[in-house]
């Protein structure tokens, strides 16, 4: 159930928007009135049963593979040339494979690497970059960075290191951007979900017992729900909290506490 966030006038960019935190958080911005910039890889499908209820003049779609850093500057450029101003970035794209373990070949494991740098880091980054130089030109703007817990207590699974080690990179790099623009109204925020019911999530379970033997680990027992980052996502883009900027806001029911 979404709450109750008016964001009539924002647009806003939302990477990974065909699927899982992305699909439920596209939906939600545009409940609460946003012009929403829906960024998918190749799940065009998705993107669009995900978006489904946003007005068509409320709603862009834009095909990327954020593994090609030219395709994501295509990306900022349609997505800022459609209303001219982009208020709000969201960074909730991401690759999680589970091939990169120690004892996979070489090449598996630099191919692996390669790609979550690729698509988790570098394409952010650039996606970032735009954003802080366009804040500038405008007055302001905020960035939410979708990280995980894994940035901070590592992964559970080594064969995901490479997307641990990606998530801790592109967190910082929000918090950087917090600190170094605060004065210049430039907003940045990390949020780090826990254990959340996507097909990523699943697919992890799935590597370590299934589902039951994940759920018995955390405080409540409950996954954390796409609708609910979405939520929190639209909260952050309103606007009501820039003192916060900077902070990493830990949504995984009490199962990591710092």
């Amino acid at each position: 159930m979404a709450i109750a966030i008016d964001l009539s006038g924002k647009t806003i960019l939302l990477t990974g928007a065909s699927k899982g935190i992305g699909a439920a958080t596209a939906a939600i911005l545009g409940e609460a009135g946003a012009h929403v910039v829906a960024h998918y890889g190749s799940d065009r499908e998705g993107a669009e049963a995900a978006t489904a209820a946003i007005p068509p003049e409320r709603l862009l779609l834009v095909q990327a593979d954020l593994a090609d850093l030219d395709a994501v500057e295509r990306l900022w450029t349609e997505a800022l040339a459609w209303r001219g101003r982009i208020d709000v970035l969201v960074n909730n794209a991401a690759v999680m494979d589970f091939s990169g373990s120690f004892a996979a070949p070489l090449e598996t494991w630099d191919r692996v690497w390669d790609q979550a740098l690729d698509v988790n880091v570098k394409a952010p980054a650039r996606l970032m970059r735009n954003a802080v130089n366009h804040y500038l030109e405008v007055g302001g703007g905020a960035i939410i960075t979708i990280s995980s817990w894994a940035a901070q207590r590592g992964v559970t699974n080594p064969a995901t290191i490479a997307y641990g080690a990606s998530k801790a990179a592109v967190r910082s790099a929000t918090q950087s951007i917090a600190r170094a623009y605060a004065r210049d109204n430039i907003l940045a925020y990390i949020v780090t979900p826990g254990v959340v019911r996507t097909r990523l999530s699943e697919q992890f379970a799935a590597t370590q017992g299934g589902e039951d033997q994940i759920s018995a680990t955390l405080a409540t027992g409950k996954w954390v729900s796409p609708a609910e980052l979405g939520n929190l996502v639209a909260f952050l883009a309103s606007g009501a909290v820039p003192q916060m900027s900077g902070a990493t806001i830990d949504v995984n029911g009490a199962s990591y506490v710092r």
